[in-house]
């Protein structure tokens, strides 16, 4: 009987994060699952959920009470999104994260993997366009050998497209082979270049 308590709880916990994460644009599972401990009055608990449980409840929370606006907004921001990769096409972009999953929220960023020689190709390129950008970094964990992860820094440079913002996340040219580990599943990250994107846009398909 515990055990099946436990389960209950755990899946109350995973439920209110994710609603946490969609209504208030939080993006850290961690801190979603937090503030969700502490709204049911157990703030110390273990018993906290994976982030991939988290992930499928935001999905059955969007079906439930986004669905008139949900095809809408991921459609809105893949838009952007293929503006944004066509602009820079150099640099091979490859569009990751909520938008591309289908599971953004209005406070969502448009994830973009760049790859280029070096970090400055990029920002002189922003230059070039009279793009204003603000530059700071990201963190990843990338498999560094077969048993071991590590967490690298990149530079990313945020900009604004319209009513949303893009977040340029630049890679090494040579880094276009491998994918960095999803804070979610711990698997690589889903990553599409443009004629994925635009096959998704045409087909108005959230995955």
């Amino acid at each position: 009987m515990k055990n099946a308590t436990d389960s209950q709880f755990r899946q109350r916990i995973a439920q209110v994060s994710a609603r946490l994460m969609v209504q208030e644009g939080i993006e850290d599972y961690h801190l979603a699952k937090c503030k969700a401990a502490t709204q049911l009055g157990v703030p110390n608990t273990r018993n906290l959920p994976s982030n991939s449980e988290i992930q499928a409840e935001i999905l059955i929370y969007q079906r439930l009470f986004k669905s008139d606006t949900q095809p809408q907004l991921v459609q809105e921001l893949r838009e952007t999104a293929i503006q944004a990769m066509q602009l820079f096409k150099a640099f091979s972009p490859r569009l990751t994260g909520s938008v591309l999953l289908g599971t953004a929220t209005p406070h969502s960023d448009i994830n973009l993997h760049l790859f280029a020689h070096s970090p400055e190709e990029v920002a002189l390129f922003l230059v070039d366009n009279r793009i204003p950008y603000e530059l700071t970094d990201r963190k990843f964990r990338i498999t560094a050998s077969r048993e071991i992860n590590k967490t690298v820094n990149y530079p990313c440079y945020y900009f604004v497209a319209g009513d949303h913002n893009v977040a340029l996340t630049v890679f090494n040219i040579d880094d276009i082979r491998w994918s960095p580990l999803s804070p979610t599943d711990g698997k690589p990250m889903k990553r599409a270049d443009l004629p994925a994107v635009e096959k998704l846009l045409q087909a108005n398909w959230i995955t």
